[in-house]
């Protein structure tokens, strides 16, 4: 168990878990690259859109840190990164302030970008800020009843890649639908292996995941889908002149099905968390693979 001082800078910097930033950097890279092929690129809405999912996604980890301790979730035989609640390195009164910090920072990153895509942002960040509570808190936790999976579609596809394409551009277009879903099936391949890892001791905190709903295999399959199914999406930029966004991500697939046979063969236990890496990088490459074709 790693040494780290109560409240101190490196017990933040951990809760705040910087590696799961590529999550929120990789929606805002494909808005700006969009925006860049339609020539309405703008540098400083781009900058406070990175600002933003940064700072939500830094809120969202101290939420759930918070909340799963609560509910009795992070417990000893927990697989995945250690939890500074859990862990004792942030104490609950200090994490609630943080998460009150974090969110009206948030919020004023938000508001900056009202002058760039009007008061219609006004509820897509109430949305945001609400979704990143409702997940693990409240009476009905969406995270507990099966609801990550779309969630993530929505908030980390056709939010963020939408609204920082519409906060430079103003407009909606049929490229933005098709990026918004490839990227938020990529992404979701970050939770299906998360929840494919987390499978028994999800079952005993009554977390009822798709996983849980439709067994182990069931997750493994999905986790392949769901990386086939956003690559081969990408072809569907062909008709619109895109062809390198069609042609790159597809690129993907080999380091997503080696990912997806190396966890095949791994099944269960802490080695998955390697898996859960290489799909964060693949993630990443997707993200970098589709933007570059789309300002080819």
């Amino acid at each position: 168990m790693e040494i780290v001082q109560v409240n101190s800078i490196k017990a933040w910097l951990l809760a705040a878990r910087p590696k799961t930033l590529a999550g929120a950097a990789t929606p805002v890279l494909l808005g700006c690259a969009l925006a860049y092929a339609d020539s309405c690129f703008q540098m400083t809405p781009a900058l406070l859109c990175f600002l933003f999912a940064f700072l939500m996604q830094i809120d969202a980890n101290f939420i759930n840190d918070y909340f799963d301790y609560l509910k009795g979730s992070d417990r000893e035989d927990r697989l995945g990164p250690e939890r500074a609640c859990a862990q004792g390195w942030i104490t609950l009164n200090a994490m609630r302030k943080g998460i009150a910090l974090t969110t009206a920072t948030a919020c004023l990153a938000g508001l900056c970008l009202l002058a760039y895509g009007g008061i219609e942002m006004i509820p897509v960040g109430i949305l945001c800020i609400l979704f990143a509570f409702l997940y693990t808190a409240g009476p009905y936790p969406l995270a507990y009843h099966g609801w990550g999976d779309i969630l993530v579609i929505v908030f980390f596809g056709f939010v963020p890649v939408g609204c920082t394409y519409y906060v430079m551009c103003r407009s909606w277009t049929w490229n933005v639908t098709l990026a918004s879903l490839a990227c938020g099936l990529i992404i979701d391949t970050l939770l299906m292996v998360n929840n494919y890892r987390d499978r028994d001791q999800d079952a005993k905190s009554g977390k009822k995941t798709i996983v849980i709903r439709w067994g182990a295999n069931a997750g493994q399959q999905l986790y392949l889908f769901l990386g086939l199914a956003a690559a081969w999406l990408c072809l569907l930029f062909i008709p619109t002149g895109h062809i390198w966004a069609a042609l790159l991500p597809q690129l993907y697939l080999l380091p997503h099905f080696m990912a997806w046979q190396k966890m095949v063969k791994i099944k269960k236990g802490k080695e998955l968390n390697s898996i859960l890496g290489e799909t964060s990088r693949n993630m990443l490459l997707f993200g970098v693979l589709l933007a570059f074709g789309l300002i080819l």
